[in-house]
């Protein structure tokens, strides 16, 4: 469910991306626009994960990230009709949907960690994780062909529709799937026992009809603390490399095709599933390589690191893009790179691994609010130097070389991967 979820997150980013050059050729966008277009999801995004950890941790997961889904799918729709306004004004109005979208799933990725600290055993976490981490590659594989076919027979506005008329059954499904630990109507005290042997926060969550009081609340003192952390700072630097491969794939990466490649809009949408299925694959070897190392008596830091080092330096292959005029061999050498990408994004079993346990949901919003960051600065940094070259040769070059910081933030700044143990004070009205 945490898969599907996320999988129609990054599709509404994905759409865009696949709409971009119809929606540039509407609106009259130059590169550098589109750029701030793409960026407009991240701005709100990021500006939401701390209060969105926080209401996680007051209200639950289940209730706070159905919310979430509601409201995306509700903004999808409202992209499309936007679409029927005159240009200048069809601009602002998309961008600030896409400030609104980017609000509403915030609490995505922080509820997803918070639910996989509460069901799995730390030496499963990693498979876990990895697995509703893949969504972000599986929805350029699902979306991406699809939204092609969409935009070539109907026009861009129609895949703004049919996402937002999808996101009301997953919202449905979601209510009827997800539950507490405790709160299951199909779980026996066994494998809660397992869970919690196994080192899994299974009362992270309230109990179905009883009330609590919240066990923290979102200061900027807990806030400081985490921030005073450095293996956790370099944790945050790491996602912040990561999540940039993540962002060119999903904005600028068909537009690359599209311009650089000269392919068709259909040949996008099916050419840029193929690395995004090559991420999808990468993404869940990465945690299933991770959490075997840890069955086999390696440490947590070995189990974690030596995916995330190898993946990223399988990521920089993408350079070799710039030295071929080949369609197949770029598609090769993406595919590889996507792969690494995959392979190395571990970030979530880290911060599931890392969190003090009653900062699960705050921690996991830092994290994100950090990482996310290059959703604003790599469709802005990526579109000005495509303005200004005219070539996306530099732009890979950018790219690769956060992949190589992504290394450099895990081995000398994280050090050994722990559990962080705070002592928290008690709230006293400095709440965030």
């Amino acid at each position: 469910m945490l898969f599907a979820a996320s999988a129609f997150s990054y599709g509404d980013r994905v759409a865009l991306s696949i709409a971009g050059v119809s929606i540039s050729r509407d609106l009259h966008l130059n590169a550098l626009r589109l750029g701030y277009l793409f960026s407009g999801f991240s701005w709100a995004y990021v500006a939401g994960q701390l209060p969105a950890g926080g209401l996680l941790d007051r209200y639950g997961s289940k209730r706070v990230y159905g919310t979430s889904i509601v409201l995306w799918s509700l903004c999808a729709l409202l992209v499309g009709f936007a679409g029927y306004l005159p240009a200048a004004i069809a601009f602002s109005v998309i961008f600030g949907l896409r400030l609104l979208s980017g609000l509403a799933q915030s609490p995505v990725f922080p509820g997803n960690g918070r639910i996989v600290a509460s069901w799995f055993p730390t030496a499963e976490r990693g498979t876990a994780s990895a697995i509703f981490n893949s969504s972000q590659y599986f929805a350029l594989v699902l979306f991406g062909p699809i939204m092609g076919w969409i935009v070539h027979i109907s026009g861009w506005k129609q895949c703004f529709w049919f996402l937002g008329a999808l996101g009301f059954v997953l919202v449905y499904l979601w209510s009827k799937v997800i539950h507490g630990v405790k709160d299951h109507p199909r779980i026996n005290q066994a494998e809660i026992d397992f869970i919690e042997q196994g080192g899994g926060l299974t009362n992270i969550d309230f109990r179905a009809g009883k009330a609590q009081k919240p066990a923290n609340r979102l200061t900027w003192s807990a806030v400081k603390m985490l921030l005073s952390n450095r293996m956790l700072v370099g944790i945050y630097l790491g996602q912040y490399c990561i999540t940039t491969l993540t962002w060119f794939f999903l904005t600028w990466f068909p537009v690359y095709l599209y311009e650089a490649r000269h392919m068709s809009i259909v040949k996008v949408g099916i050419m840029a599933a193929l690395p995004a299925l090559c991420g999808s694959i990468g993404g869940i070897l990465g945690g299933v390589v991770s959490d075997k190392l840890l069955r086999m008596g390696h440490s947590l830091t070995f189990a974690r690191k030596v995916p995330i080092v190898s993946g990223m330096l399988l990521a920089v292959t993408m350079l070799g893009c710039n030295y071929t005029n080949t369609q197949w061999l770029v598609m090769v050498l993406l595919s590889f790179a996507f792969f690494g990408k995959g392979f190395g994004a571990l970030g979530w079993t880290v911060i599931a691994d890392t969190s003090p346990k009653p900062l699960i949901g705050i921690n996991g919003g830092l994290f994100n609010l950090i990482g996310n960051l290059a959703g604003v600065t790599t469709p802005i940094v990526i579109g000005y130097i495509v303005k200004r070259t005219g070539s996306f040769n530099d732009a890979l070059i950018f790219v690769a070389a956060t992949a190589v910081m992504a290394i450099v933030a895990y081995l000398p700044i994280v050090g050994e991967i722990k559990r962080v143990d705070f002592d928290l004070p008690e709230p006293s009205g400095g709440a965030a």
